[in-house]
C-alpha cells in the first residue's frame, strides 16, 4: 500500500540530507505545533526511522535546518529537542491554507504584477526575490515584471514585506485588456508542461495507494509511513500552480485530477497517521 520513498539511495552526503529536510519539515509542520511547538531529538529520529532515515542523517539534516534558522535549539524539562522558528511558524501557517484549501482563481480575479528593480551590488537581494515569487506561483511577464492570478495579491506583499524585499518592488493589480489571446500568455509566462509533469508523477505514484487504501483501512504506521512523503511531495505543487483559472489552461488539466487524489488521500490517512505519531509521543513522556 505504501508509496515511500525510499531515503537510503548511493548519492553524496549533502543530497541525501537536501532528500530529508523536507520531510522532517513536514514532521514537524505536522506534528510538532500542536505538541506546544517541540518536539525531543528522540522523537523526531524514531518518526524519521519509520519512514526509513538513519539517526546520523536525521542529526546532520536537523543541524543544517537549526544553522538556516528554520529550527531551534530547546530543552524541556532537561530533554534536548528542536521548536519551529518563528518565521518558519508563519510560513507553515500560511502554507496550511495554499496546500490545504487553495482556491482557484477566476478571470474576474484580475492580475497581480510585481514590478522590481535591484541595483548590481544588491544582487543576493535580487535572488531572493526571484526565489519568493517563485514560490508564490508567479509567472515571468517580462524582466523584472512577473505575474499571478489577483487572489495573491495580499499574500505577496506580507512575504515580500516579512523578507525585508518591499523596498525593492512595486505591487499592481488589474486586468489584461489587450493584446493578444490570454491563454497563449499564460503559457508564455508558466512552465506549463513541467507542472504537467509534476501532476502527472503525483497521479502515477499515489493512484494505486488511494485503491489500496479504499480497499483497507491501514493501520497507524502504515498511514504515517505513506502520508507524510505524500503530503511532503504534495506541498510544494501549490506553491509551483497559483490556481490559474481552469479557462486558461489545457483541456482536462491533469491538476485538478491531482488536487482531488490528494483530498481524498488527505481525508484518508492523516487521523490514523496522527494517531501513529501520538502514541510515540505519549510513550516517551
Amino acid at each position: 500500500m505504501t508509496a515511500q520513498t525510499t531515503t537510503r539511495a548511493p548519492g553524496a552526503a549533502g543530497e541525501r540530507e537536501s532528500r530529508h529536510a523536507p520531510l522532517i519539515l513536514t514532521v514537524f509542520g505536522l506534528y510538532a505545533r500542536g505538541e506546544h511547538n517541540w518536539l525531543s531529538v528522540a522523537s523526531v529520529i524514531s518518526l524519521m526511522a519509520d519512514l526509513g532515515v538513519e539517526s546520523r542523517a536525521v542529526r546532520s539534516s536537523v543541524s543544517r535546518m537549526k544553522r538556516r534558522e528554520v529550527l531551534r535549539g530547546e530543552r524541556h524539562e532537561g530533554v534536548a529537542g528542536y521548536s519551529l522558528a518563528d518565521s518558519t511558524l508563519q510560513t507553515l501557517a500560511e502554507g496550511d491554507v495554499r496546500i490545504f484549501r487553495q482556491a482557484r482563481a477566476s478571470r474576474e480575479d484580475g492580475w497581480v504584477l510585481v514590478v522590481f528593480s535591484v541595483p548590481e551590488s544588491e544582487r543576493e537581494k535580487r535572488h531572493a526575490l526571484r526565489t519568493a515569487l517563485t514560490r508564490l506561483g508567479f509567472g515571468t511577464a517580462a524582466s523584472g515584471v512577473w505575474i499571478a492570478p489577483g487572489h495573491l495579491a495580499a499574500e505577496t506583499r506580507r512575504t515580500l514585506e516579512r523578507r525585508g524585499l518591499s523596498a525593492y518592488v512595486d505591487i499592481f493589480t488589474g486586468d489584461h485588456v489587450a493584446f493578444g489571446e490570454l491563454r497563449e500568455k499564460v503559457r508564455s509566462w508558466w512552465d506549463l508542461d513541467e507542472l504537467t509533469a509534476m501532476y502527472a508523477d503525483f497521479l502515477d505514484r499515489y493512484r494505486p495507494v488511494l485503491d489500496a487504501v479504499t480497499r483497507r483501512e491501514p493501520r497507524p504506521l502504515e498511514a504515517f509511513r505513506t502520508y507524510v512523503p505524500m503530503l511532503t511531495q504534495w506541498r510544494r505543487m501549490p506553491y509551483r500552480d497559483p490556481g490559474l483559472p481552469l479557462e486558461l489552461l489545457p483541456p482536462e488539466w491533469n491538476g485538478v485530477a491531482a488536487a482531488e487524489l490528494f483530498d481524498r488521500l488527505n481525508t484518508l490517512l492523516r487521523a490514523p497517521a496522527e494517531a501513529h505519531a501520538a502514541e510515540l509521543f505519549r510513550t516517551r513522556r
